[in-house]
């Protein structure tokens, strides 16, 4: 029998180490926040950066910013010039956020934006072209998100949807009924049913959905 702790630790191993600004993030995430757990942590972290090295997007959108911690996995490996506009609800969250930012040597190449997210997917889409779009916000409204960026995603421009196999919830029988459970399931659906893209869910953590747009 795999024993899957072994094999995460073997994992992060032989996996690039994040730089110290996000390793002091995540442990000061644990100290002061209750929900520690929403960071993406190590594996996720380098998976976004990856990513954007190998998409090379010049713009990168985040819904959901919590932290800031993913935002700066987004903005690792932009070129000269690129940036990661983040989306934050919470404003309770901005002196954590800015805090960070002012230290990560990386920093510079995020904006952070505080207000809805669907309205701040309007506003920002409207006047300048993202290639990869990171959705991790509301669940409940998963469906509008997408709704909302597929009205400005280029064509090869991409998707990344965190928490889309929702700790299991989704195949259980009979299936949820809670908001949130339902929402991530009508977005799943939706996007597997849309002609104009691609799509593969990773089994990483809590589902991570990459969307690639091919009309």
């Amino acid at each position: 029998m795999m024993d899957f702790q072994a094999e995460e630790a073997y994992i992060l191993a032989h996996t690039d180490r994040p730089e110290d600004t996000l390793m002091a993030l995540e442990r000061l995430a644990h100290v002061r926040l209750s929900r520690p757990r929403m960071i993406s942590g190590t594996y996720q972290g380098r998976i976004l950066k990856m990513l954007v090295r190998l998409l090379k997007p010049q713009y990168v959108l985040e819904l959901g910013t919590y932290t800031g911690y993913s935002a700066l996995c987004l903005a690792e490996s932009l070129a000269e010039g690129g940036m990661v506009d983040t989306v934050e609800c919470d404003d309770e969250m901005e002196d954590f956020i800015r805090h960070f930012l002012a230290i990560s040597p990386y920093g510079q190449r995020v904006q952070l934006h505080l207000g809805d997210a669907t309205e701040s997917i309007h506003k920002l889409m409207s006047r300048r072209e993202y290639g990869l779009v990171y959705i991790d916000a509301n669940k409940r409204e998963y469906p509008a998100y997408y709704e909302a960026v597929m009205q400005y995603l280029p064509i090869g421009g991409v998707i990344v949807a965190d928490n889309t196999l929702w700790d299991g919830k989704l195949i259980q029988n009979p299936p949820p009924t809670d908001a949130q459970s339902r929402a991530i399931m009508e977005f799943n659906d939706r996007v597997q049913n849309d002609e104009r893209v691609e799509n593969l869910i990773l089994p990483l953590r809590d589902g991570l959905s990459v969307i690639y747009r091919v009309s």
